[in-house]
């Protein structure tokens, strides 16, 4: 497995390549977002860990330049851990992040957990028969591909598990506290906005009216469910 870690603390970035290194990854280092963008454009990285404060390009610039040509995985380092911070964090395209300081064991952890996610998807040339299926959008969860009307389209790592987990329990609502628990999991501490963000993102994706969902639907002051 091969990842980047980007952040102008080149001590902390020292430290945090030696330990995954002891894992057993292979770890590319750079120091601003203007690299980054460059080593992830032609890389093939399996995941990146990108801070928000960089020079020349800031974490979020650097994530959303990455996100117009590559789904991988990015966990996202902040000093700041302001809602609103982490949201745009999440607007960007990141699919976690890690506030400074932090324990090393925690960041292996999410390294974990997202390449285990990672490692589920199988690319193909030809869109496969879906296994689940509501109206135009389809997901396969062998793959990890979703469709909008036949047509493939690029979610991010905790997007499809989003998506995925609705569509398996069809006209069930729940609560933004519970999808934190039950898609996101392993003691998530995030902001539960977070919920409301990637829904947004699932509809603009995935719905042909976003802005009247048919399928990814909000009973209001109770949750979301996906529409049976």
């Amino acid at each position: 497995m091969k990842i980047l870690v980007v952040d102008d603390e080149k001590l902390l970035v020292k430290g945090i390549k030696f330990n995954l290194e002891s894992e057993g990854y292979t770890v590319d280092a750079c120091y601003d977002g203007e690299a980054a963008v460059d080593l992830a454009r032609s890389g093939n990285y399996d995941l990146i860990i990108l801070d928000l404060m960089m020079p020349k390009k800031d974490g979020l610039q650097a994530c959303q330049e990455i996100r117009t040509f590559s789904t991988v995985p990015i966990i996202m380092l902040t000093a700041r851990s302001e809602g609103a911070d982490l949201l745009m964090g999440f607007e960007s395209g990141a699919d976690d992040y890690v506030t400074k300081p932090f324990n090393i064991l925690e960041l292996k952890a999410r390294v974990r957990a997202l390449l285990r996610r990672a490692s589920l998807a199988a690319p193909a040339e030809e869109p496969p028969a879906p296994i689940l299926q509501r109206g135009h959008i389809s997901v396969d969860e062998q793959r990890r591909t979703a469709y909008k009307s036949g047509v493939p389209i690029e979610l991010t790592m905790k997007e499809f598990d989003l998506i995925l987990f609705l569509m398996k329990n069809p006209g069930r609502v729940y609560s933004r506290e519970s999808l934190l628990d039950l898609v996101w999991g392993y003691d998530y501490q995030g902001d539960t906005r977070t919920v409301d963000v990637h829904i947004r993102r699932l509809r603009e994706k995935l719905e042909l009216d976003p802005a009247r969902p048919q399928y990814i639907v909000t009973k209001w002051g109770v949750g979301y469910y996906f529409a049976d």
